[in-house]
C-alpha cells in the first residue's frame, strides 16, 4: 500500500478551524501533517515540504476538481512557487493555481468556502 493510501479522511468538504504545530484542526478532529481539502473531502497528503512538489503530487487534485475551479497552494510559512511543470499541469487542466503561505490559504479558503465556491487546497502542514 502506497503511503498517500495509507493517509486517513474526512468525507465532506469543512472549514479549517486552526493551523499550525505541524498540522490542522477542522470539524472537530485534529491532522498531523499536510492535508488536501477537496470537494469529495478532507484527505492527508503526503508532502512535508515545498521542495517535495512534482506534478505527481497533485494528481488526485486533477482528478476531482473540474473548471473552473482553482487550488490554493499553502506552502508552508514561505510563499514558494511550484516549477514550471507543475504550473503547466494546472493551466493544461483548465485549472487555477494560487500560491501562498499555508496560513494565507486557510484563511483564504474558509472564505471561499462559506461563499460556496468551487476550489480546494492543498495545504503544507507549517512547524
Amino acid at each position: 500500500m502506497a503511503e498517500s493510501e495509507k493517509i486517513p479522511s474526512y468525507p465532506q468538504q469543512v472549514p479549517i478551524d486552526a493551523y499550525g504545530n505541524g498540522g490542522f484542526r477542522f470539524a472537530d478532529m485534529s491532522h498531523r501533517g499536510s492535508l488536501l481539502c477537496l470537494p469529495d473531502g478532507m484527505h492527508g497528503w503526503d508532502i512535508a515540504t515545498p521542495d517535495a512538489l512534482t506534478p505527481e503530487s497533485f494528481r488526485k487534485v486533477i482528478e476531482i476538481l473540474q473548471p473552473p475551479a482553482f487550488l490554493l497552494l499553502g506552502t508552508s510559512t514561505e510563499q514558494v512557487f511550484p516549477s514550471l511543470e507543475t504550473r503547466r499541469l494546472f493551466a493544461d487542466a483548465g485549472l487555477g493555481l494560487e500560491v501562498m503561505t499555508t496560513g494565507a490559504a486557510c484563511r483564504t479558503y474558509n472564505v471561499l468556502l462559506a461563499e460556496h465556491r468551487s476550489l480546494g487546497a492543498a495545504l503544507i502542514a507549517a512547524p
